[in-house]
């Protein structure tokens, strides 16, 4: 069976400049990942380079076998940013249905498959009944989970995540949650980037990045006490099943990686 996202001893960075380098792993289909650090880690740059959007600055990376982006319709990407402050007045339903146009253009018509992934999407997330709401006039979290129904309304075999439980409340993460692993029992693979190691710790594997690969496995052997001081610095509280972490101050990696 071909691997979802095989990296050896990749290189990512901006410009050239290498940000994390070495970085080795393989994600299987049925597979959920945590990209784990603090802010300019490193984890939005590896996110953006296998969803084809960096080119790596060494090593290789494969996505389904072959280069990124050779399956776009195969892989949904969702970044931190979206540029809502200047778009025009798009419908909440507009927005859903962009996920679509990946396999049939930006002037395509949708069909009665496309707009069915579209209600789901939008049904899981909670924002049917927001359809016909402008974008702009949502708050933050129900913003969030409109984009969070675009990534699931794309029904792509691999699907990246950049902070994806940010600005949610606690019912909305749990939906969220429980969605990703009902995609990962169908054999989706998701990967997510985030700085929540509760989070992390519900998922296969996890990689802790700060500017290296801290360490790489099954969340439940790595998220250590040690590992996770490595990563972010200092460790405020411990316990297995709850941690908070307090994070020193640091710079960022271009204002890009947060």
């Amino acid at each position: 069976m071909t691997a979802s996202v095989e990296a050896r001893g990749l290189g990512v960075g901006y410009q050239g400049e290498t940000v994390v380098a070495d970085i080795g792993f393989t994600l299987e289909p049925g597979q959920l990942l945590a990209l784990v650090g603090s802010n300019g880690s490193g984890k939005t740059t590896l996110l953006k380079t296998i969803a084809g959007l960096l080119p790596p600055t060494g090593g290789a990376i494969e996505v389904f076998g072959g280069k990124p982006l050779s399956r776009p319709a195969g892989v949904a990407y969702m970044g931190q940013f979206h540029p809502t402050s200047f778009m025009l007045p798009l419908r909440v339903h507009d927005v859903v249905s962009m996920a679509r146009f990946a396999r049939h253009g930006l002037f395509g018509r949708l069909s009665a498959a496309d707009r069915r992934a579209v209600q789901e999407a939008m049904a899981v997330m909670g924002v049917e009944q927001l359809s016909h709401a402008p974008l702009n006039a949502l708050s933050g979290g129900q913003r969030q989970r409109v984009f969070l129904a675009q990534a699931f309304a794309r029904d792509a075999d691999l699907i990246l995540l950049d902070e994806p439980a940010a600005n949610l409340d606690g019912a909305a993460r749990g939906i969220y949650r429980r969605h990703l692993r009902a995609l990962t029992e169908t054999g989706r693979s998701v990967i997510i980037a985030t700085h929540d190691i509760d989070e992390a710790a519900e998922c296969d594997r996890t990689m802790l990045l700060a500017h290296r690969v801290v360490a790489y496995g099954v969340s439940a052997e790595i998220l250590t006490q040690k590992a996770i001081l490595s990563t972010f610095g200092m460790v405020g509280k411990y316990q297995e099943g709850g941690i908070v972490i307090v994070e020193r101050e640091h710079a960022h990696d271009d204002c890009q990686d947060h």
